[in-house]
């Protein structure tokens, strides 16, 4: 039984929006499963974010689920399941992609999770490696790729 599909949304995914967010709906709509909308920022990512959106840097700790909520990717695709009627919850940490992402499925208690992802040569896998390659191999559940169409180095 599908009860939690967790979608991860990386900085790479604003392009592919649309494609995560069919995807998703194809899977948790007809499940009435809740969608875990993910996002993952490296610390610099993290520090760039915070810069952006303006959050207040005197605060000592400010809650990554609070500054994935507010990441445009995650606002484009919250909006779709709004629309379609599926309910969802907001997480962020701050890590490396993979083993973060995998870390959240499992505190999540995910039953799939959802990646985005480019087709990549061996050469780049190789010099930048692979976060939906590492999530597929760990995730303590099935992992569904979505893949645009552009081809990485």
């Amino acid at each position: 039984m599908l009860e939690t599909v967790l979608l991860a949304v990386g900085p790479g995914d604003a392009d592919r929006s649309g494609l995560l967010a069919d995807a998703v709906l194809e899977v948790a709509k007809p499940a009435d499963a809740t969608v875990v909308l993910a996002h993952v920022f490296t610390s610099s990512e993290y520090d760039d974010v915070l810069g952006r959106l303006e959050f207040d840097p005197t605060v000592d700790e400010i809650d990554p689920g609070e500054v994935a909520s507010r990441h445009a990717t995650i606002h484009d695709i919250r909006d779709v399941l709004e629309e379609h009627g599926v309910d969802y919850e907001i997480r962020g940490a701050v890590g490396e992609h993979g083993p973060s992402i995998v870390d959240l499925a499992e505190s999540a208690d995910a039953d799939r999770v959802i990646v985005g992802g480019r087709r990549r040569s061996p050469t780049g896998k190789a010099i930048f490696g692979s976060t939906a390659q590492e999530v597929m191999l760990s995730a303590p559940c099935p992992v569904t790729f979505v893949r645009s169409d552009g081809f990485e180095e």
